[in-house]
């Protein structure tokens, strides 16, 4: 059986590039860590890959707004080649920066690389208008079609972002999301009751975390669950007694389980 590639994608300001291609690796891909320039210069092709991860970070250091500036070079340096890896099936992945990224391009929520400057949603300044820094607990939605995601389940991951606030054009754009299966993950209380600040963060409509394409195959999410992939990246594992791993290993493993 042919292994399933990963590629994952970095460029000035990217970081948990490494984290993300260890990610991969562990759950069986190949994944190899390739600098955006190399693809416009032709050293790599998307076509060779099955998944393609968009890590997290502050890429061109955020100038104009989180994402904006790699998003634009991606729609006009490689548009073509991104549309049709994504016509053709690939998986996509964008976490935190990545997911701005990708709310940027076009590609969330509706898989069509426009760029265009009149989205339907986008990601943008905290309510509380500063960097936010914790673990949250988020659930996915019992209706999402995300391949990455199991409808119900409950994770702890970290966010780490200033821009994470899911914002949408108008009431019917979250309907469409809703009644597509579109919304994967939403931020919770640990008891699963309904947040407000700390435990969302950012102050999201629907308290939404994390969304997919109409297909499920291209995600996007705010919170890295890169950052929580063995047992002791929890802050609690002392108390909570050593577990087999953490998480976040499940979203990477289904990507990888859904190309096999």
């Amino acid at each position: 059986m042919a292994a399933v590639k990963a590629l994952v994608l970095r460029t000035a300001g990217t970081n948990c590039d490494e984290e993300t291609r260890y990610a991969f690796e562990a759950c069986g891909a190949e994944a190899e860590l390739v600098h955006v320039n190399n693809l416009v210069k032709g050293e790599h092709h998307l076509s060779a890959y099955q998944i393609l991860a968009l890590p997290g970070g502050f890429t061109y250091g955020d100038d104009v707004a989180s994402g904006k500036v790699f998003a634009v070079e991606l729609v006009k340096a490689l548009g073509q080649e991104l549309q049709e890896f994504v016509d053709k099936g690939g998986l996509v992945i964008g976490i935190c920066n990545g997911f701005q990224v990708l709310v940027k391009t076009g590609l969330l929520p509706d898989a069509q690389l426009t760029g265009a400057e009149e989205r339907k949603l986008t990601l943008t300044h905290n309510d509380s208008h500063k960097f936010e820094d914790r673990w949250v607990w988020l659930e996915a939605d019992q209706n999402t079609r995300c391949i990455f995601a199991e409808g119900g389940e409950r994770i702890p991951v970290p966010v780490a972002h200033a821009e994470g606030k899911l914002v949408a054009r108008s009431p019917e754009v979250l309907a469409e999301l809703e009644s597509g299966g579109q919304v994967v993950y939403r931020y919770i209380n640990e008891d699963g009751s309904e947040p407000c600040y700390p435990a969302d963060p950012n102050g999201s409509i629907g308290h939404i975390a994390g969304i997919c394409d109409p297909t499920g195959r291209i995600f996007g999410l705010m919170p890295h669950p890169e950052r929580n992939f063995f047992p002791y990246h929890h802050p609690q594992w002392t108390r909570q007694g050593m577990k087999k791993e953490g998480e976040g290993v499940r979203i990477f493993r289904r990507a990888v389980e859904a190309c096999r």
